[in-house]
């Protein structure tokens, strides 16, 4: 049907699954077009990251050996090699995630390879997968189901051979002069080996030019002030025409921003605490409708506890919703349901939500959402940036942060009748120079650090709330 329409609605992983499979001249899943318009579109440098990378996890690879059993235990079952070459591969694998120690997390390759077990652990696995890649291989003119599975593990085995080996990261049909980094992702139950371009400029603008057809991006979130050049940058897009609007929003009418002061150093082993603390006197004043809004899961932890304890201790009967506690979609219609709920997010939370109305009047946000320098694929490219006469820090990381924050403060304001208390507790965004580019990204809201005005704000939106729920 969809090769039949005249217009066609996807999502972003299904375009890009389209432009892979149309490089590697396999099929189409989508019909050609003259305009593609992409919403959402400050994602894509990291979805597209992910689509022309690579990668080779513990549970496709798992997957791939209870399919091959599958077929030795129904129409292999006269290939006595079949059922040891599947089950030689679990096995491997729970080595190999032994041999990566027991951090988990992102980490570099060289990590990885350091480890004494690691090399060893890998070269099984190698082993293991190609020998299954034979066996299946030997048996795909058996049947179209074989066939696949046949090539699923041909396909894994090619691309954890160029992961292993280094020089061959780069996968098939990639120019050389592009640079690729490999690294690990480490869970407590399994991994990931990953291939990534340190930038998607040259492949997705080699997309863009090479199609006869307009490209239409679109966000609240693409620009730092009206500073296309960070966005554009990454996708290789310098020669697009970009513009900006203004919101039809009233901002200064609808908002304040408040900026608590005396609060500790985002990196002090207190600052959660100080937020909670600073919180408690807003949660009061609006009557819970809150988000929490949190850039790492330790820190969102730490807060539930705290705030656990406080609302405890008051007294104050506040519906307390927690990301972990059911899915999101279950967290939000309960949030829009009680009225009065206060909800603590993390990444997930920050972009994507909906909750117009008066379920919300308040949004809090921990510290500026600074990516952590120790992802392998960022440090790269910073590093790649400083090499090159940049400055990562202000060229990449303060850019990135400011569209980071625009997004989780764009929770708040989401219709022309909506106002509320957005609440920034990271003193960096007023005492640091780059603060100042920070905040003129963000609505231009009334600003205020006096805990006095924002507590007035929001015991006034309440009161008219309340007035106006019927008896």
């Amino acid at each position: 049907e969809a090769l039949d329409a005249d217009v066609v609605v996807v999502n972003h992983h299904l375009f890009f699954a389209d432009i892979v499979l149309r490089d590697e001249g396999v099929s189409e899943l989508l019909p050609s077009c003259n305009t593609v318009i992409l919403d959402e579109a400050h994602q894509l440098p990291d979805t597209a990251t992910l689509f022309f990378g690579q990668q080779v996890t513990s549970g496709q690879l798992a997957e791939l050996a209870r399919d091959a059993e599958v077929i030795a235990n129904t129409t292999a079952r006269d290939v006595p090699d079949l059922p040891s070459a599947a089950s030689e591969l679990v096995p491997a694998l729970r080595r190999l995630r032994l041999a990566a120690g027991e951090t988990t997390g992102k980490f570099a390759h060289e990590f990885a390879f350091a480890r004494p077990d690691f090399r060893e652990a890998l070269d099984s696995v190698a082993t293991a997968l190609d020998r299954l890649a034979s066996e299946l291989g030997h048996l795909a003119e058996r049947g179209e189901e074989i066939a696949l599975v046949a090539r699923r593990a041909e396909d894994a085995a090619g691309q954890l051979a160029r992961w292993r080996d280094g020089s061959g990261s780069v996968p098939d049909g990639a120019d050389g002069d592009e640079h690729w980094i490999r690294w690990l992702d480490v869970s407590l139950s399994g991994f990931q080996l990953q291939a990534s371009p340190l930038s998607v400029a040259p492949l997705f603008r080699r997309q863009v030019e090479n199609s006869a057809r307009a490209w239409i991006f679109t966000s609240a979130t693409l620009a730092v002030g009206r500073d296309f050049s960070h966005y554009t940058q990454q996708l290789g897009l310098d020669f697009a025409t970009t513009d900006a609007w203004d919101s039809p929003f009233e901002y200064a009418e609808q908002g304040l921003l408040y900026v608590p002061r005396g609060l500790p150093t985002p990196n002090s082993l207190n600052h959660t605490d100080a937020v909670i603390a600073k919180t408690l006197p807003l949660l009061n004043a609006s009557g819970g409708r809150a988000f929490l809004l949190f850039t790492t899961l330790r820190a969102l932890q730490r807060a539930r506890e705290r705030l656990t304890d406080a609302l405890r201790s008051d007294a104050t009967d506040f519906p307390l919703l927690v990301q972990g506690e059911g899915s999101k979609s279950e967290l939000l219609t309960r949030f829009r349901r009680l009225g009065n709920a206060v909800l603590l997010g993390s990444a997930s939370f920050w972009e994507g939500v909906d909750v117009p109305g008066d379920a919300l009047s308040l949004v809090v946000i921990d510290k500026l959402p600074f990516a952590p320098p120790d992802d392998p694929l960022l440090a790269a490219r910073l590093e790649r940036l400083k090499a090159e006469g940049g400055n990562p820090f202000m060229d990449w990381q303060v850019p990135q942060a400011a569209i980071s924050l625009k997004q989780g403060a764009g929770r708040l304001i989401r219709t022309e009748t909506d106002r509320g208390v957005l609440a920034i507790c990271d003193p960096r965004l007023v005492d640091k120079p780059y603060g100042r580019r920070i905040w003129q990204s963000l609505p231009p809201m009334r600003r205020t650090r006096e805990e006095p005005e924002a507590i007035a704000f929001l015991a006034a939106l309440r009161l008219h709330y309340e007035a106006a729920e019927p008896a």
